[in-house]
């Protein structure tokens, strides 16, 4: 059985002071039924690992580089964030695709280099507004695997996050249809590419606009296995109630 994950990503938000949040995350869930992780900005990363160090809680990375070390100036390499007390490191988010450009083929690398450094890498994957309405959403999802995860990867250090770019902080939420289709399609690909091990065994999750109204319903949908929640998440009592409602699905 595939144990259940909620994520929280941050993204650019987040000051010393904030780390209350976890605090208050442990206090409500000291033995959660499912992995909890958050992926705080990098300058927290340390004092929030040190912070959660007797609870269950993890914490990741938002973003690495491709290279393990050099002349990369303002850039954090996989293994600086493995050192910070991190576990896990999303790459591939429609925010560094799209803001930065990022290609599947970066992606993979950077998914490559998180998984040699001891992390788990949550690629994520995702169609714009145009390809969803040009009906080019599975063309996309299946580029998208087919370039973005490495060879090597394993149940442990994969989890595959579906984010329709369009409802990324947009409040709008794909039909559970619509959901479970592509989430469908993610576990045959998985399958067919990996074996069924590792196939079936792999954590999909899916994010955008994900929220405690809306939480209970979408982990009802067949193959998600969590969310990977944006602003949610910045709030324990906000993220606690989707936490509430994953725990429910397990």
């Amino acid at each position: 059985m595939r144990r259940k994950l909620a994520a929280g990503n941050w993204k650019m938000n987040g000051l010393r002071a904030d780390l209350d949040e976890l605090d208050a995350l442990a206090r409500a869930h000291p033995a959660p039924a499912i992995d909890l992780l958050i992926c705080p900005p990098a300058t927290l990363l340390h004092e929030a690992a040190t912070r959660v160090a007797a609870h269950p809680l993890a914490i990741g990375g938002q973003d690495c580089h491709i290279e393990t070390a050099g002349a990369h100036t303002g850039k954090i390499s996989a293994e600086m964030m493995r050192d910070a007390g991190a576990t896990a490191v999303i790459v591939g988010h429609s925010e560094r695709r799209e803001d930065h450009e990022e290609t599947s083929e970066q992606v993979r690398a950077k998914a490559r280099t998180a998984q040699a450094a001891g992390l788990t890498a949550i690629v994520c994957l995702g169609e714009s507004l145009p390809q969803r309405e040009a009906q080019n959403t599975l063309d996309i999802i299946a580029g998208q695997l087919a370039l973005s995860l490495p060879d090597n990867s394993t149940a442990e250090n994969l989890v595959v996050a579906y984010e329709p770019i369009w409802a990324i902080g947009t409040g709008k939420i794909p039909t559970l249809a619509q959901i479970g289709e592509v989430h469908d399609f993610i576990r045959t690909r998985l399958e067919r590419r990996f074996g069924a091990g590792v196939g079936r065994g792999t954590r999909i999750l899916y994010g955008g606009s994900v929220k405690p109204d809306n939480a209970a319903e979408i982990f009802r949908t067949p193959n998600v296995d969590g969310a990977l929640v944006g602003g949610a998440s910045l709030k324990a009592a906000d993220f606690s109630q989707i936490i509430t409602a994953l725990e429910a699905s397990a």
